[in-house]
């Protein structure tokens, strides 16, 4: 989403053809700010990860939710007139647009799922919450299937092809041609065609943001699109990546986190299996050793946001009764379905004492984090109860996997994650 948010702050200064329709322009001056492309783009991203393994109902009322909820978080971003009506309403229903509001939101889609098909239902479902016009809907498709081509290995040639074939849109004019009597519309079928030209015409990440603002127009927008499939293709040089960050709310960037360890490994990595898509918090953790900063730290409360709502488990060393030396109590423990009171138990949990005395509890992400250390009597249990129990005792949270790369869960994260967990289970 770097490039999509990019492509808003950087183009926005020139909107309403305020520029001189060259490439030659510093790509960040004091009106260089995010708009309501990235305020949208943002808000699907989030409703995307919050609705992952839901039924497509599910998935458009967490669009409206969330985009709501963003929209009036940031309510002078520059919204559409019906646009801003549709966030006020009490009973929002899509409105037949066609504007190309639908195609600057929609990066997220082409990066969180593993196939075209998938990629391109999960566009529409952005689109037509509002966008519900043919052209609106293509206008996102197309965009978020350009997006997946590129980062999945397509050359120029046959993304161009592809959205010829089906969309058809013309891309037979070049951007000399379409620079010249290009002006401010925001229709899907006059920005996207133009915004994919750009992108097709572009040399590099850069080159392709500068190539989109010298078209003028609805500037912001329009770059918006082709910078999302620009990075899709060539990626975003970190230092423009830091300059995004930099311009973001901390809300904001911490949903970039939250898409960043997402779509590294995909929905293919958060398999029903109660313990194989552990190796997200695996990776977030080893990620989170090779850069700790504040994002990487996010990819790993995500990571077990992630598991939880795939009712993933921990393996949980346990003290048999005859061995009940240093026990911790638990109060209420939940196996399976089932609550029971702790009168009921065969087992205490293990924990371990660090170096300046503090008292954790113990878990482990797989069997092979657990087969580094001592031997002892495992038990393999959902994550979500584990946090839930762990918020009412006297430990200060949790250690993950203390043999290799450890994690300190502490009750303030482990709050934070049940936190984010219950909004977006109740939004």
């Amino acid at each position: 989403m770097y490039g999509a948010i990019l492509g808003d702050i950087i183009g926005a200064p020139y909107e309403f053809d305020r520029g001189n329709k060259s490439k030659e322009f510093p790509l960040f001056c004091e009106e260089s700010h995010f708009t309501d492309d990235t305020v949208m783009t943002i808000a699907v991203a989030e409703a995307l990860l919050d609705s992952q393994f839901r039924e497509d109902e599910d998935i458009r009322q967490a669009l409206i939710q969330s985009m709501r909820k963003w929209g009036r978080k940031y309510p002078h971003a520059g919204y559409g007139g019906r646009f801003r009506h549709w966030l006020r309403s009490d009973d929002p229903q899509p409105y037949g647009s066609y504007g190309n509001g639908s195609a600057m939101r929609v990066s997220a889609a082409g990066w969180l799922f593993d196939t075209l098909e998938e990629t391109r239902h999960m566009a529409r479902l952005t689109a037509e919450v509002t966008h519900n016009h043919p052209e609106g809907i293509k206008g996102a498709e197309a965009t978020a299937c350009a997006i997946f081509l590129a980062r999945t290995g397509s050359g120029k040639e046959e993304i161009r092809d592809f959205i010829i074939r089906e969309f058809g849109y013309d891309l037979s004019r070049s951007c000399d041609e379409i620079r010249p009597t290009y002006y401010h519309v925001e229709s899907c079928q006059k920005t996207v065609p133009e915004a994919i030209t750009a992108f097709l015409e572009g040399t590099d990440f850069e080159d392709v943001i500068r190539t989109a603002v010298s078209l003028g127009g609805d500037c912001d927008t329009l770059t918006c699109i082709a910078g999302s499939i620009a990075e899709a293709f060539y990626g975003v040089p970190a230092i423009l990546e830091a300059e995004c960050r930099s311009r973001l709310p901390e809300d904001m960037v911490y949903v970039l986190g939250r898409f960043d360890i997402s779509r590294e490994h995909g929905h293919d990595t958060f398999p029903d299996d109660t313990l194989t898509g552990n190796v997200i918090i695996e990776d977030a953790i080893a990620r989170y050793y090779e850069k700790g900063d504040r994002e990487s730290l996010i990819g790993v409360l995500d990571a077990i946001l992630q598991r939880m709502k795939a009712d993933g488990h921990f393996m949980i060393p346990v003290i048999p009764p005859q061995a009940m030396a240093e026990m911790i109590d638990v109060e209420h423990v939940r196996v399976g379905d089932t609550v029971t009171n702790e009168e009921d138990l065969h087992f205490k949990l293990h924990h371990i004492q660090t170096n300046d005395g503090k008292m954790w509890l113990v878990a482990f992400t797989s069997d092979e984090e657990y087969q580094k250390g001592e031997a002892t009597s495992i038990i393999s249990y959902f994550i979500d109860a584990m946090l839930e129990g762990c918020a009412d005792m006297a430990e200060e949270g949790i250690i993950l996997n203390p043999w290799g790369q450890s994690f300190l869960l502490t009750k303030d994260l482990i709050q934070l994650i049940l936190q984010v967990n219950e909004e977006g289970s109740t939004k």
